[in-house]
């Protein structure tokens, strides 16, 4: 089974929004970060290491930046929006500013409590279904707000609801205890806040950093090598509370080879032809260019290939409709890379 090309679309559409926006950023020189004295200090001890391959340390200084920057944007928001589009999911935050906190009973805290005093002492070893168990009861013990706690992806399903909590492929040492604690929190809320559904709460990670991309499919996992490389996430954890590369992609959409086509799409938009043809398809007087739906096709832009298809029609219904002529002269992108839906859904109107 294949991605549906409305989703597609809207993965391409990210994809685009993150490229723009790192076009914007992207270091040509070092002449922003002239004076980055510690870094250049400490650098200067490799320096026989990466002579062969670096010869301007300032903007090698500058670049690390905006891969930082990039990477910051993949966790924080490509991979968050991805999900949602796989998943028909969204985001979600029980906590005081956001949603509020939900209740849970005394009991339930107390269990908590001391399912992560177990673990930590090794006094249990992570088991699902007992610690499902000690959460999973209508206790009638006094009512406590639960602590502040979110999902990257919520899904609400007729029978279910499950949640994932995205992370960084390599997260801070000491990370797990806390994040198990926020987890099994979630789960005894949401327990009481859904009564009657199937109650799923997941550690989802976008791609295995451990696979050898040289020997192996880059979507392929080995989730018993990666877990055992962050620190104490077997010590907390049952697997099966983890979703990994292809795993966790296939998971979110329902189907298979997700991961393939994810990579896919960016492959075919992410090339060094892309400013070109971004400035290309933003201008809509080339909209009768050569190449210019090609361009639209290529990129899975649907959305505005309908337009561009329908461009006689739509002019013709316009005519001297003053306000439908701005809508119609308005660029399909703004310069953040975003797609101007407002204008297409004006336009679809009028077909």
């Amino acid at each position: 089974m294949t991605i549906p090309l409305l989703v597609k679309e809207k993965i391409a559409l990210e994809v685009i929004k993150v490229l723009v926006t790192r076009f914007d950023n992207f270091p040509e020189d070092a002449t922003n970060n002239r004076n980055a004295p510690f870094h250049e200090a400490f650098i200067s001890a490799f320096s026989d290491k990466i002579e062969e391959r670096v010869n301007d340390i300032p903007f090698f200084i500058s670049l690390s930046s905006w891969m930082h920057g990039l990477n910051t944007t993949l966790g924080q928001t490509f991979f968050e929006k991805v999900a949602h589009h796989l998943s028909n999911g969204e985001k979600r935050e029980y906590t005081s500013k956001k949603l509020g906190n939900l209740p849970i009973t005394k009991t339930q805290r107390e269990n908590i409590s001391q399912i992560v005093a177990d673990l930590s002492t090794s006094a249990q070893r992570p088991n699902l279904l007992r610690e499902n168990g000690l959460l999973f009861s209508d206790f009638t013990t006094e009512i406590i707000d639960a602590n502040d706690f979110s999902a990257d992806v919520f899904i609400k399903d007729r029978n279910s609801i499950t949640a994932i909590e995205l992370k960084s492929v390599k997260p801070n040492s000491g990370e797990m205890k806390g994040e198990k604690q926020k987890i099994l929190e979630g789960k005894a809320a949401l327990y009481r806040e859904f009564p009657g559904k199937e109650i799923k709460f997941f550690m989802g990670f976008p791609f295995d950093s451990t696979v050898d991309s040289e020997n192996d499919p880059v979507t392929s996992y080995d989730k018993t090598r990666f877990l055992s490389q962050i620190i104490n996430m077997n010590k907390y954890f049952d697997p099966t509370e983890t979703l990994i590369a292809s795993e966790l992609w296939d998971f979110l959409s329902g189907q298979t080879n997700t991961m393939e086509e994810i990579l896919g799409i960016i492959n075919v938009i992410s090339t060094t032809e892309f400013l070109k043809k971004f400035r290309e398809i933003t201008n809509p007087v080339n909209r009768s260019d050569e190449g210019y739906l090609s361009i639209l096709n290529n990129w899975f832009l649907f959305s505005e290939k309908e337009i561009v298809e329908n461009d006689a029609l739509i002019q013709e219904r316009i005519r001297d409709d003053r306000s439908m002529t701005r809508i119609y002269s308005k660029c399909p992108f703004d310069s953040k890379g975003n797609y101007c839906f407002d204008r297409y859904t004006e336009l679809k109107r009028i077909l």
